[in-house]
């Protein structure tokens, strides 16, 4: 059995009471030697003293004891992959243990790694534009709060799980849906014209109590939007418990906080987990099938197929990310070792660019990051609803990507042989890859760039 340690868990939840080690170690009928060798992380912990705990201090031993490392390790070895740590670089046996044993101080080495990130960031834009950057962005701090729960809200999943009272057909959600808006909640549904709607596809009036539809959504979106919208109205205070949890207290990054767990949610129970689950396994993520079954959109199944994380029930552990055309990173999830980029495009050289010239078909692809791990990715396009004749070819791409081990449980992936497959070359993208001969780096990395040689000339202007 993979032991259990809680070192950084129990002393804060000692300390947060106030208690010395003895009154904690007379609490749990163990020695006060026996407290100290467990918060050091010395001692992993028995089912016993978790037992204990929850009986002492009503702590669900489940949550003190999750393993909340992996994401940090991924972090972790992302991070020392860097042009920084060349000469000075720890191998992975040094990462655990510090982890195991420090996992204060990798928090706070990760912590300084993001602001040294950010504030080179912040001085690329303020020498390209006289716009100062002056923090991060709304999304950064969703994505860092999805990424620390693995992409996985258990209070969430059990919450959407019991929300329907009586089995509702699947073909008869969308009215099931306006009923339930108008007899639990008080509100009605109403399908506007675009020109009623400008710019918009769903509104709330709260005064009227009245949820519009834009006639642009197709019928698997005004679903998916009845059932965010249930989640906003009905789920209140337990989306009000998780970004209290999350620590995060900007305005806006708290609002679109609120948005992502409602579209959690609502994935959650139009595409329940135990069903899911075993659809995704039974045709090995064939997610055009799984789209149609659940009645759902390819990129609404591509992002449940992110969550699947449940402690003994877990799916293949994926990374998400969907780009326009400019190649600018709109939505992004990870459950995986693969660092998604947290300012820029992603890497110029992911298929997912090039799956705008073959609109709605799968594009798999092996790809290697400079740290020499390997994945598997799929990309395909998805269509944005259509305003006007003049919005045509309103599309995105997505990219569902997973670490190589588990490509043989993908049926995309069959048809390649898995030690002879091309593996394409890519970073997290140009600001901050290494690979210096890269024919399509776009922009100079921000650290250890090299000097311009005058007398040569490489495969782009950077490479002097």
């Amino acid at each position: 059995m993979q032991k259990t340690f809680i070192g950084p868990h129990l002393r804060r939840l000692r300390t947060g009471r106030g208690e010395t080690q003895g009154a904690m170690a007379r609490a749990l009928g163990i020695s006060v030697s026996y407290v100290n060798l467990l918060e050091n992380n010395e001692r992993s912990v028995s089912v016993a003293v978790l037992l204990r705990l929850f009986d002492a201090y009503g702590v669900d031993w489940r949550q003190i004891a999750e393993d909340d490392g992996s994401a940090q390790l991924a972090d972790l070895r992302a991070v020392i992959q860097g042009p920084l740590f060349t000469d000075i670089r720890p191998d992975l046996p040094q990462l655990r243990a510090a982890l195991v044993h420090s996992p204060g101080l990798v928090g706070s080495f990760l912590a300084l790694h993001r602001a040294y990130q950010a504030t080179a960031d912040q001085l690329l834009s303020l020498a390209e534009t006289d716009a100062p950057q002056l923090s991060g962005s709304p999304e950064a701090a969703v994505h860092d709060v999805f990424r620390r729960n693995r992409n996985h809200f258990r209070d969430l999943e059990e919450a959407a799980a019991g929300f329907w009272q009586a089995p509702v057909e699947r073909d008869e959600i969308y009215v099931a849906l306006k009923q339930r808006l108008r007899d639990q909640d008080g509100v009605t549904v109403r399908l506007c014209r675009v020109e009623d709607l400008p710019g918009a596809l769903r509104q709330y009036d709260e005064v009227r109590r009245e949820i519009l539809l834009s006639e642009a959504l197709d019928h698997t979106n005004r679903t998916f939007q009845l059932v965010h919208m249930a989640g906003l109205l009905e789920q209140r205070a337990l989306f009000d418990a998780a970004i209290a949890r999350s620590g995060i207290t900007e305005p806006r990054a708290t609002a679109r906080l609120r948005v992502e767990l409602a579209n959690y949610f609502a994935a959650a129970v139009l595409m329940p987990y135990a069903p899911f689950l075993a659809e995704v396994r039974a045709t090995k993520y064939d997610l055009d099938h799984i789209a149609t079954r659940f009645g759902v959109s390819f990129e609404q199944a591509c992002h449940r197929a992110t969550t699947l994380q449940r402690e003994g029930a877990q799916g293949v552990p994926f990374f998400f990310l969907r780009i326009d055309k400019g190649g600018n990173v709109t939505k992004r999830f990870n459950a995986t070792g693969f660092h998604l980029a947290e300012y820029g495009g992603a890497c110029p050289r992911l298929d997912v660019h090039t799956s705008f010239r073959t609109p709605g078909r799968i594009v798999p692809q092996f790809v290697e990051m400079p740290d020499r791990s390997q994945f598997f990715v799929i990309a395909r396009t998805v269509d944005r609803p259509t305003w006007a004749r003049h919005a045509q070819d309103n599309r995105l791409a997505v990219a569902l990507g997973c670490a190589i081990e588990h490509a043989g449980e993908i049926g995309y992936a069959e048809g390649f042989s898995m030690g002879a497959a091309r593996m394409v070359p890519i970073g997290i993208n140009c600001r901050i890859c290494p690979r210096a001969n890269c024919d399509q780096r776009a922009h100079p990395a921000a650290v250890l760039t090299q000097p311009v040689d005058e007398r040569r000339r490489g495969v782009t202007r950077y490479d002097g």
